[in-house]
């Protein structure tokens, strides 16, 4: 799984999940030639990108090269259930990665287009969020 390995804090405040417009940074192709862009604002968990990672690697097999442009480093609790209400805030039990609309998730290149179009479709089945295939300009 994907985790930090050191941290600040050990817990996070969940900050506000209405985040408004577009996304600022990670928005154009950096490092390879096609890209897997988010079309909606969600917290993506550690399992959900390593499930999407491994389906791309799956499907692309040796060839080309795949850059993971997001990392889960927000930390989000969770008290076991049955647990009365007090005795604080509960351990921290995954880890998700804050995305805003128009942020490249995945990047690709080495492969053809059409490999790597399928690849990307694969992957977009084990996302919460509407993703676009991008190809750099």
């Amino acid at each position: 799984m994907l985790l930090p390995k050191k941290t600040k804090y050990q817990k996070a405040q969940k900050g506000r999940k209405r985040f408004k417009g577009k996304a600022s940074a990670r928005t154009e192709i950096s490092f390879g030639e096609f890209g897997l862009k988010s079309l909606e604002t969600k917290w993506i968990t550690d399992r959900q990108i390593e499930a999407a990672r491994r389906t791309i690697s799956k499907f692309i097999k040796k060839g080309g090269k795949m850059w993971l442009r997001i990392f889960p480093d927000k930390p989000v609790t969770a008290k076991s259930p049955e647990v009365p209400m007090g005795g604080g805030k509960g351990s921290v039990d995954h880890w998700v990665a804050p995305i805003k609309k128009g942020t490249i998730i995945f990047e690709l290149g080495g492969v053809d287009e059409d490999i790597a179009k399928e690849a990307f479709r694969l992957a977009s089945y084990k996302l919460p969020v509407k993703t676009k295939f991008v190809k750099k300009i």
